[in-house]
């Protein structure tokens, strides 16, 4: 019996994350994503892999890496199957959608779904509360558990027969400002698939890295400047909202902070409707204070690249692949007192990429425009993914019999890979885009015959006479007036004989018999 992994997304690179599992013959898609660098066919999975139907899809949160490919998914190969996630995933994936494709469709480009066609795909979602037993069918058997990373993240547990995984999504081991650090119970694995996007970097404390972007952020400000933060408007805008209006209350400044209306104004209610995923410390001060309740951090319109004097701006893309974070470094990168700060991962083709890699004077945003930068490029690794000691310690407790690596960069992930071998005995994959990877399953399930002997002998008394204890406690066994105690436990003793996958029962007597005959001439 083995585990098949065919990876459609997401295989020594990051984006586009899908995995299509095969567990005794149950098929599940984990993830549905697209790749954000691409603007090709590469941007998708290719589908036309998947070898059978699928019996579930499984979205683990709503990042367009690991869903934006979700809506053509269902309408180019009619799928009607169930898809499971999270509330908080199901509420805010739609507003990625919709707005990814108002992008996209704003910078001349043709989207492959319609808002029409991500309504569809929604209805088809079921959803799943956390540590909750969810029955796909007799056979498959699915639980979520909190992932941290994002609101709504989940990591999620299937299990078929005896065979059992746990695919991570993206997660975080650590708490941040408004999340909880990813929580899951001890079981007992075949395979854990696990990103890694930070495969080999051990951030320090997240302390000092809220004092160097504050300190970097003061300093642009304070010599006139303007600060371009380009981010997810979901999850690590809402984080460093958190840290900024704090700060700004404490220094008493006075420079705005404004972050681009429409999605982000519509995800700070959604985190203020879906409390109980946030951290601990925002819960517990929430009846005095709503930590998304921001002072100092307003909303703006697209008017504000062109304001007069410092301020700090934040902005979707996430990577400066396009959106208002693209408009405003086409107008502020050329000017040396300005900032661009990149808090979190870039995937490889896009712009926020190219600027972290090295310093840069010149940026081409496309065949014919480019961008001369002068402006001071600081990145801080503000990321919500774990790092590469807490992918390790997910791996110590859960011990699973095997590992595969998606989610992360070529080399980093096979020193990682080397690492668990060396430290933790566990053999690891890191499989390329399109690549099947079989995982053998330790245990084998298989149903067992028996034969009339073994039955008969299980129908027969057994009895067993003992004394029993009184109110007053234990009787001595040598008391005659002590009460008896007969038990009949009807257990037979059987010899179990496998052939292949045929298994029967056989009482020990018929074992020996047939022994017997063989033996003689």
């Amino acid at each position: 019996m083995s585990i098949n992994c065919l990876v459609l997304g997401a295989g020594q690179e990051v984006g586009k994350s899908c995995v299509v599992v095969t567990i005794n013959g149950k098929r599940i898609m984990f993830d549905c994503g697209m790749h954000m660098g691409h603007h090709d066919d590469k941007r998708y999975p290719d589908f036309a892999l998947i070898d059978g139907p699928l019996d579930c899809v499984i979205i683990t949160h709503f990042h367009l890496d690991h869903i934006g490919a979700l809506p053509y998914f269902t309408k180019e190969y009619s799928y009607n199957g169930p898809i499971y996630m999270t509330y908080p995933t199901k509420a805010l994936a739609p507003l990625m959608l919709e707005d990814f494709m108002k992008v996209t469709v704003g910078r001349g480009g043709e989207e492959k779904f319609t808002t029409d066609d991500i309504s569809e795909c929604m209805k088809k979602v079921t959803l799943v509360d956390l540590k909750q037993t969810i029955q796909v069918d007799k056979d498959l058997q699915i639980r979520a558990y909190y992932a941290g990373h994002v609101l709504g993240a989940a990591m999620f547990y299937a299990k078929v027969g005896d065979a059992s995984m746990v695919y991570t999504g993206d997660y975080n081991m650590t708490p941040d400002r408004h999340l909880g650090a990813a929580q899951i119970d001890r079981l007992e694995l075949d395979l854990v698939i696990s990103e890694s996007t930070y495969a080999t970097t051990v951030r320090d404390s997240r302390y000092a890295r809220e004092r160097e972007f504050l300190q970097a952020v003061h300093e642009c400000v304070e010599g006139g400047g303007k600060v371009l933060v380009p981010t997810f408007a979901l999850g690590r805008a809402q984080e460093l909202f958190i840290l900024l209006d704090d700060y700004w209350e404490r220094m008493n400044l006075k420079v705005p902070i404004y972050f681009s209306s429409g999605l982000t104004k519509q995800a700070n209610i959604y985190y203020k409707t879906f409390m109980s995923w946030t951290s601990q410390k925002i819960k517990d001060t929430y009846a005095m204070h709503n930590a998304f309740n921001f002072k100092h951090v307003v909303s703006s319109d697209r008017s504000v690249i062109n304001t007069v004097g410092p301020c700090v701006l934040f902005a979707t893309s996430g990577m400066l692949s396009g959106g208002l974070s693209l408009e405003a470094f086409k107008k502020w990168a050329p000017f040396e007192e300005n900032l661009v700060t990149l808090p979190g991962y870039c995937v490889a083709g896009t712009i926020g990429h190219k600027l972290a890699a090295g310093k840069r004077t010149r940026i081409y945003v496309d065949s014919d425009s480019q961008i001369d930068v002068r402006c001071n490029i600081h990145q801080l690794a503000f990321s919500a993914h774990t790092d590469s000691k807490g992918i390790m310690d997910l791996l110590k407790f859960l011990s699973p019999k095997h590992v595969m690596l998606v989610h992360g960069e070529r080399p980093s992930m096979f020193r990682l890979k080397d690492k668990i071998k060396s430290e933790m005995g566990i053999e690891c994959d890191v499989p390329a885009n399109g690549e099947t990877v079989k995982i053998p399953c330790a245990t084998l399930h298989v149903k067992a015959r028996t034969s009339d002997a073994f039955v008969k002998s299980c129908q027969s008394s057994n009895f067993r006479l003992s004394r029993c204890s009184t109110s007053s406690g234990l009787v001595a066994s040598t008391d005659p007036c002590s009460p008896l105690l007969v038990s009949d436990d009807r257990v037979g003793e059987a010899v179990l004989l496998l052939d292949q996958s045929k298994a029967k029962a056989m009482h020990q007597d018929e074992l020996q018999f047939l022994m017997s005959v063989e033996e003689k001439p």
